[in-house]
C-alpha cells in the first residue's frame, strides 16, 4: 500500500509501495498487496492462467499509461470513452534482460491530433512506471485514436 507523509515544511515525503509474495508449490507463486492477492506464474514449464514475470512488468506499465491517463485527462479537459493498450516486449534468447517494448496506446475519443499528442506527452512524463522501465530499456510507442 501507498503511504505519503507530509513534513512541517509542506515537502512531500516519498510514497512507499508494499507487495508480499511467497511460493505455493513448483507451479506458481503468490503476491499480495493491499486487499488482494495475485496467482502468478513462476513455473520453469510455463502457466496459461497466470502471469510471468516479463507478463507482469508489462502489465504493471499498461496500468500505468491507463492510470496516467485518468489522472491527466481532467485538467487538460480532454474527452473519451475508452483506452485499449497493446505491448511487446523482446527478449533475446540467451540473456536475462528486456531489450525493447513498444507500444500502441488507443484511445476512443473525437479529440483532434494535436491533443493525442499532448496526452502522450503527459503519459510519457508523468508516468512512474514508465518513467523507471524507460531509464533502462528502449520504450517507444504511439498514441492513437480509435
Amino acid at each position: 500500500m501507498q503511504e505519503q507523509v507530509t513534513t512541517p515544511d509542506q515537502t512531500p515525503s516519498p510514497m512507499v509501495f508494499n507487495l508480499s509474495a511467497h511460493r505455493v508449490d513448483s507451479h506458481g507463486s503468490e503476491v499480495t498487496s493491499k486487499e488482494t492477492t495475485l496467482t502468478i506464474d513462476t513455473s520453469m514449464t510455463g502457466r496459461l492462467d497466470a502471469l510471468n514475470p516479463v507478463e507482469l512488468l508489462l502489465a504493471s506499465l499498461a496500468a500505468c499509461m491507463i492510470k496516467g491517463i485518468e489522472r491527466v485527462t481532467p485538467s487538460l479537459n480532454f474527452e473519451y470513452t475508452g483506452v485499449n493498450i497493446k505491448l511487446t516486449a523482446v527478449r533475446p534468447a540467451l540473456e536475462a534482460r528486456i531489450d525493447s517494448i513498444d507500444y500502441e496506446i488507443m484511445v476512443e475519443t473525437n479529440e483532434p491530433d494535436r491533443r493525442l499528442a499532448l496526452l502522450h506527452e503527459n503519459v510519457k512524463k508523468f508516468g512512474t512506471i514508465f518513467n523507471t522501465v524507460s531509464a533502462g530499456t528502449k520504450l517507444q510507442g504511439v498514441l492513437t485514436k480509435i
